[in-house]
């Protein structure tokens, strides 16, 4: 596992934050610090990130998941659904940060699941409910159907497939959050279709410039309108082998 001097990088964390308007206490710098070593010991035997350098997590891990936060704005007290978290980004960044936020975590690989288990538990966080499960079923459940401010996901499908995952899964009002690269204006485009069958609209765009990384990344952000008709998700497996719009 590499070494790292865990105070320092808890000093240009802050600073990178701070940037951005988010301020964090010393106890939230050190629930980050615990996280990343975490991270750092399970991903020896489970490979939960290609991305393996303390620093390098920091940046394209922790700051990218709360690049979102500055758009979303206060979120104690709020809903959020984080759909294919892997090792819990944008989720479990947001509720460090954001101690209030009402969390549920989604991930249908149970060796990832245990290790969200591992970081909530050791980091103490309340109000995280983590599940094991796929989300087009999620979607059709009246726990999760519609009941959340905001679904976000990061990388997890092309746009038109993402939007049938999260928008079904947002109450009237909230919002879904994707979180994309560079393809994200094509992609984005190409669901305008799926958006609108599913009760999403305003969609837009935000360019999220990361520190020492060169790849562009996107915020998505839709709006839920309306609600979604009630034959959406569609079946297990069917969002990715027929998108809305094709």
């Amino acid at each position: 596992m590499p070494k790292f001097d865990r105070e320092l990088l808890e000093e240009q964390f802050a600073a990178w934050v701070a940037g951005w308007g988010i301020s964090l206490t010393p106890a939230q710098l050190d629930q980050f610090g615990r996280y990343l070593s975490l991270l750092l010991a399970w991903n020896q035997r489970l490979n939960l990130t290609a991305v393996r350098q303390p620093r390098a997590i920091q940046i394209r891990h922790f700051l990218d998941s709360l690049s979102c936060l500055p758009l979303m704005g206060d979120m104690n007290g709020r809903c959020l659904i984080d759909v294919g978290t892997g090792a819990g980004f944008p989720g479990l960044p947001l509720k460090i940060a954001s101690p209030g936020l009402q969390l549920t975590l989604v991930e249908s690989v149970r060796k990832k699941a245990r290790f969200l288990r591992a970081v909530v538990e050791e980091l103490a966080l309340p109000d995280v409910k983590i599940v094991t499960e796929r989300v087009e079923l999620l979607g059709q459940l009246p726990p999760y159907r519609e009941q959340f401010d905001w679904a976000v996901a990061r990388a997890v499908a092309p746009m038109p497939v993402l939007a049938e995952y999260l928008l079904p899964l947002c109450r009237i009002g909230g919002h879904m959050l994707a979180q994309k690269g560079g393809s994200a204006p094509v992609e984005t485009a190409a669901a305008e279709t799926a958006f609108h069958v599913l009760g999403g609209a305003n969609q837009r765009l935000h360019l999220v410039e990361l520190p020492e990384t060169a790849e562009q990344h996107y915020l998505v952000i839709v709006d839920k309108l309306a609600a979604t008709p009630s034959r959406y998700p569609r079946r297990i497996g069917v969002p990715a082998k027929r998108p809305l719009g094709r």
